[in-house]
């Protein structure tokens, strides 16, 4: 684990976990010792303290009521019943013992309770005893002390004192060892993202954070990261490939181009300088809409585009489109078949998805064959709406529906036809911006593109 630096200790996140953990470990070390001496001492010195208390009250009443030797009779016998052993001491107005078993009391009156030395030597053996004592004042002055032994709860309060000290010192060896093993195993998982991160940022995209196996939180975190890593590695190779079909793409229209105006520059002939200017201008008009697209996907895919979000009839939007391009498909001897359920409405840009829907069936006329059928049908679909573009032509390969909405594919048997092979990469952008999904696949014929909404969009 790398350690933090003097500036940044208190920031680091090892830090503080270790510190908090240390902290929650004496704490509750102090609340369970702090519980145990409540109910082992405390409250037992308590209750005897209670019993000891009504009988010197008893005392008071019996010397009240009967007089002193009453009082004496009910000491005797006071001292050889109950279940600890009894001590007193009668003391006259000038401190005298009129009886008394207790070696020793106080001079000052007692005011509550009090632990008194009560040791009895027996057989030339001291025997310990302490007295919980409380103490009277009688009617002539006379003060009454009576108590009993609590010599066990004493002995208790003693082993808790002594307790308390090793236990301070372990509990506080343990938890900064604890900590300090915490903090190391939470700070290796954490230098792993680091150094990963670095690696990434240096170039090494493959990398990934290693794994412990163990299923916790740091390798559920670990498993998410790499997953992001890995979309970004996809996304950095998808602008790579982009870049290098940019490149490619370009190379031959800027050629053609160039060589258009290097050959109208030369030629004095007016016919073929109008020749050689229109071409030139096709050739740039193809470039800018290669530009165009391309900047549209961008910002579509991006977010940056502003869409005008609202309720759309479906239905009609559909029909619009297909009509749109039915001179195409006329001159191709085709026939559009269309299968639009009425009173559709879908929560989207109206423009985009009529863009959508207009690169499909401008690429189902355009593969679908001299005097082949384009078929268009919308329904409902449980709380969406399903639209299905299907043609005639020749279909497209599984091995290719994974890469036709990359940005200037090409199918090898179609690279002939007219394109910038950024069609269905447009539709593709513009179904995810309505969180949509895109599907392809076979029709009876030819292929079938299928675009799935949902009920709801993320318009913003």
């Amino acid at each position: 684990m790398s350690l933090p630096s003097r500036r940044g200790i208190w920031r680091s996140l090892t830090v503080r976990l270790a510190l908090v953990y240390v902290a929650l470990f004496l704490t509750s070390t102090a609340a369970m010792f702090g519980a145990s001496y409540w109910f082992g001492v405390y409250q037992p010195m308590l209750k005897e303290a209670a019993v000891v208390k009504r009988e010197a009250g008893s005392l008071d009443a019996v010397d009240r009521a009967g007089g002193r030797d009453a009082l004496l009779r009910a000491l005797q016998i006071r001292e050889r019943t109950g279940h600890r052993r009894a001590f007193h001491a009668l003391l006259s107005r000038d401190g005298k013992a009129v009886t008394a078993n207790l070696p020793s009391w106080p001079d000052r009156a007692i005011a509550d309770w009090q632990l008194l030395d009560a040791d009895v030597s027996f057989l030339g053996t001291e025997q310990d005893y302490a007295a919980l004592s409380v103490e009277r004042r009688l009617d002539d002055g006379s003060r009454l002390i009576v108590g009993r032994d609590v010599e066990d709860i004493d002995d208790r309060d003693e082993i808790f004192s002594t307790a308390a000290v090793w236990l301070i010192l372990t509990a506080a060896a343990l938890a900064i060892g604890g900590s300090i093993a915490m903090g190391r195993a939470v700070g290796r998982r954490i230098d792993a993202v680091s150094q990963t991160a670095r690696r990434v940022m240096a170039g090494s995209l493959t990398e990934r954070i290693p794994l412990r196996g163990t299923g916790d939180d740091f390798d559920e975190l670990a498993e998410t990261l790499n997953r992001m890593l890995g979309r970004i590695e996809e996304a950095v190779e998808a602008v790579r490939r982009v870049s290098d079909n940019v490149a490619h793409e370009l190379r031959t229209p800027l050629a053609r181009l160039h060589a258009d105006l290097d050959d109208l520059r030369n030629t004095e002939d007016e016919g073929e300088r109008q020749r050689l200017a229109e071409q030139a201008s096709a050739e740039a008009a193809r470039l800018q809409a290669i530009f165009d697209a391309l900047l549209r996907i961008a910002r579509i895919e991006s977010g940056r585009h502003h869409a005008g979000f609202k309720s759309v009839d479906l239905s009609t939007l559909l029909a619009d489109a297909v009509e749109f391009h039915l001179p195409d498909a006329e001159a191709r001897e085709q026939r559009i078949e269309s299968d639009i359920a009425p009173g559709l409405t879908l929560d989207a840009d109206p423009n985009l998805l009529f863009q959508a829907v207009s690169n499909l069936l401008d690429n189902a006329i355009k593969y679908g064959g001299n005097g082949g059928t384009v078929k268009v049908s919308a329904a409902r679909a449980g709380a969406g709406v399903t639209i299905e573009i299907a043609d005639s032509g020749p279909g497209i390969p599984p091995a290719y529906r994974e890469k036709v909405t990359e940005r200037f594919f090409r199918i090898p048997d179609t690279a002939g036809e007219a394109g910038t092979g950024l069609g269905l990469s447009l539709v593709n952008a513009i179904v995810a911006r309505h969180n949509g999904e895109l599907r392809i696949g076979d029709s009876a014929s030819g292929a079938r593109i299928s675009l799935i909404f949902g009920d709801s969009f993320s318009g913003s």
